[in-house]
């Protein structure tokens, strides 16, 4: 599967896309507010085979997509769309990027192509999920992409040292399209993958 927008190219993973992610899901900065990591070259490798059994998985509940940046034909981050086991219709979502591409609203148009999937091709009706409170990076791309803050969970994460709070974000089917995010790109385009 893949989907388009102006300067991005989402596709699913495939084992040569290992160097990319490596370069940075091993750097600590870009880990820093997530539960594992930094990542060793067979963590990675491991990751992206496990990327490439979900995508064929069917019916498929995980979109662990690449993010290409289509001016530079690399890998530059990941974003997830995972469908909810006892719920389908409800989905949580990730998303991690280089630090070299950091600050150039990426996850925010990456995220909103494959929210735009979620809601209009896989018929959801919330997307959802949370963050580190201290992660205003990631607070402020929830907020772009018009999700409200549902909860504020006190003291949720122990990082080694101290606990640390966590925000809830959603997004409902009918709040996504009354903003009309879906019709922020100048063409999602989408279809399948055929070199797996």
């Amino acid at each position: 599967m893949w989907l388009e927008t102006e300067r991005l190219h989402l596709r699913d993973f495939v084992a040569g896309d290992w160097p990319d992610v490596y370069a940075y899901s091993s750097d600590p900065d870009v880990v820093r507010y997530l539960p594992f990591g930094p990542s060793s070259v067979e963590q990675t490798k491991e990751h992206i085979a496990r990327c490439i059994a979900l995508a064929r998985a069917h019916p498929r509940h995980v979109y662990d997509m690449a993010v290409v940046l289509r001016a530079e034909q690399r890998v530059i981050g990941s974003c997830t769309l995972a469908l909810l086991e006892y719920e389908p219709r409800h989905a949580t979502f990730a998303y991690l990027f280089h630090r070299a591409y950091w600050g150039h609203g990426y996850a925010t148009e990456a995220m909103r192509a494959l929210f735009t999937y979620g809601f209009e091709t896989l018929g959801l009706h919330r997307i959802a999920d949370t963050c580190d409170a201290r992660n205003i990076a990631s607070v402020r791309v929830m907020e772009k992409l018009g999700m409200r803050r549902e909860a504020h969970y006190r003291e949720t994460i122990w990082d080694g040292t101290a606990w640390h709070d966590e925000y809830g974000y959603a997004i409902l089917a009918h709040e996504w399209r009354a903003r009309g995010q879906h019709n922020v790109h100048t063409g999602v385009r989408q279809g399948i993958n055929d070199s797996q």
